[in-house]
């Protein structure tokens, strides 16, 4: 089973940027969309962005023109560049694969706060 790990949250200001990094184990990343969700206390997991094995990109309404994901698959991780970061960011983030299966990593806090 495929496990992933996500890392790079933290504490920042409203305005800020942090770059998340999400590395799968396992051969098989490559041929898979993955996704970033994120879940805010006391609400229900939500999509953000997703990104195809060849590439193709969608995003969240709520940050579009902020965020931007990656993907290296060489090193089987996946990245959330999120700029302009705003209170309602808040949330602790995930990856999976798009749509999602099998277990979830730990995840990453991020909190947006001045």
């Amino acid at each position: 089973q495929v496990q992933f790990v996500e890392s790079g949250g933290g504490l920042v200001q409203p305005g800020g940027s942090l770059r998340l990094s999400c590395e799968a184990s396992g051969s098989i990343f490559s041929f898979y969309a993955m996704g970033w969700y994120r879940q805010a206390l006391g609400k229900q997991r939500e999509l953000v962005a997703t990104i195809t094995s060849g590439g193709s990109i969608n995003y969240a309404n709520s940050v579009k023109g902020r965020f931007v994901i990656s993907r290296d698959n060489a090193k089987n991780t996946v990245y959330l560049q999120m700029n302009s970061l705003k209170p309602e960011d808040t949330a602790v983030y995930y990856c999976n694969f798009d749509p999602p299966r099998g277990g979830w990593g730990q995840g990453t806090q991020v909190t947006v706060s001045s």
